[in-house]
């Protein structure tokens, strides 16, 4: 093997080693908690309908205040030192959405949009800011035309959201919950429901487990989003008021030690 391939190979490994690093960095400062986290929340019309931009028009720190109270309540119970988690700050309304994830679980196409959606939040916080520890862009649909909506996701490794929500002031607090969902993925936390059923497994997804009797369940464990009924049954949230983080999330987050 030749001193040029050689060194190329060993340039290629020290930018592997560089990037691991930084992400390992930024997910361990993530999950400090020794100041709160700035989340920054970019509204997007995701539709291109009139509903959702008149929609967006209307946002402001005020719709999005019950994420912080619903942190600064968990964070309480679980007697953290740091007493507000997440301070959320108003992006610009973007007219541009994130690159859209592979239709299949290709894991190279998979990895390649990782980087794609990485790179495009990157410029986005550079040119257009706010700074801030987590982006959580927020696609609007208007209700009626789209009564379901695309999956929403976050991401452990860019630190970033996508959020589907409905562009309907009766539905925000359900976005709220999404929002919050989506936050908590970014710094570690794993979903807690079976993906064929939405059924919130036990005893992860439940709220309070060791509830006497167990069901009726009166809150959803936030990262099962559902409030158990029954061993089949369940209604979902309405709001962050009827959520609570478990302590299988406490522990991911690092809530817990």
């Amino acid at each position: 093997m030749s001193i040029f391939k050689q060194l190329r190979i060993l340039f290629l490994l020290l930018i592997l080693f560089l990037v691991a690093a930084g992400t390992w960095l930024s997910q361990w400062r993530s999950t400090s908690w020794d100041k709160p986290l700035v989340v920054a929340i970019y509204p997007i019309n995701g539709d291109n309908s009139a509903r959702s931009a008149t929609y967006i028009e209307d946002l402001s720190l005020d719709t999005f205040d019950d994420i912080e109270t619903f942190f600064v309540d968990e964070a309480e119970q679980f007697r953290l030192a740091l007493k507000q988690p997440v301070d959320i700050v108003l992006g610009p309304v973007l007219s541009e959405p994130p690159p859209e994830p592979p239709k299949n679980r290709n894991p190279l196409k998979v990895m390649w949009w990782s980087l794609k959606i990485r790179w495009w939040a990157w410029q986005v916080g550079r040119d257009m800011g706010p700074p801030a520890n987590i982006q959580v862009f927020v696609l609007y649909h208007d209700p009626e035309t789209s009564p379901r909506l695309a999956h929403s996701l976050g991401l452990q490794k860019g630190l970033l959201g996508v959020v589907h929500a409905f562009a309907s002031q009766r539905q925000a607090a359900g976005n709220n919950i999404v929002i919050a969902h989506e936050l908590l993925h970014t710094v570690g936390a794993t979903d807690k429901y079976d993906p064929q059923t939405n059924q919130p497994v036990f005893p992860i997804g439940y709220a309070e487990p060791d509830k006497e009797p167990v069901l009726p369940q009166e809150f959803a464990e936030i990262m099962a989003g559902r409030v158990p009924l029954s061993d089949t049954q369940f209604r979902q949230a309405q709001g962050l008021g009827e959520v609570m983080i478990g302590e299988y999330t406490a522990e991911e987050i690092r809530w817990v030690r």
